[in-house]
């Protein structure tokens, strides 16, 4: 166990933890006067994105030299460790949501979180740990101020903002999910 517990200290895991329960309790704190209920999708989004934020400054180590030489295989365990963590903010949320008001379906929550850390997961294939919160705050940011989805293109990119049910945010998702974490799992996060 004391491998897990150096693991989770080199992937700054605690503070990530602490990152995503402070937003997770705030969003509690602003729902509990029983607002709207689940219309307006942009608190339970922004408590996901603040999640895979939060979450991919540990998808690099302390040094990318030392865990590129080690002796074990990272593609598992960078896999498991994205779609851990995209378990862990899916399931902070649906918790929450359990103490107060109910913000978001859990297929909802589940789509989102899953295609969150599939960003976050590219973002730190393509420029590291510490950039890979770029993607999903850039792309949360176009959804936030985009104008309304009418098309396809314009579907796939608010994709996080759509119904769970829609095909375009499914698919879109689910692309990310696949693509984020197989590039993160093969690759590795960059230097």
């Amino acid at each position: 166990m004391r491998w897990l517990t150096l693991y989770a200290r080199s992937r700054q895991i605690p503070a990530s933890l602490a990152a995503l329960l402070i937003s997770a309790v705030t969003v509690w704190a602003l729902t509990r006067d029983g607002g709207g209920g689940p219309a307006d999708p942009r608190l339970p989004v922004l408590v996901l994105a603040a999640g895979a934020m939060a979450a991919s400054v540990g998808l690099s180590g302390q040094d990318p030299s030392l865990d590129r030489t080690a002796a074990i295989r990272w593609v598992p365990r960078r896999a498991a460790h994205v779609l851990l963590a995209g378990a862990v903010v899916a399931a902070t949320l649906l918790t929450v949501q359990t103490l107060g008001e109910s913000m978001a379906t859990t297929a909802f929550v589940v789509r989102d979180s899953a295609g969150l850390m599939g960003l976050a997961a590219l973002g730190a294939a393509l420029s590291g740990g510490h950039y890979a919160w770029t993607l999903p705050f850039a792309w949360l940011a176009f959804s936030f101020f985009a104008p309304p989805s009418t098309g396809v293109p314009m579907q796939v990119a608010t994709w996080m903002l759509l119904p769970p049910g829609t095909a375009a945010g499914t698919w879109t998702a689910l692309t990310l999910t696949v693509v984020g974490t197989g590039a993160y799992a093969l690759a590795g996060p960059r230097r």
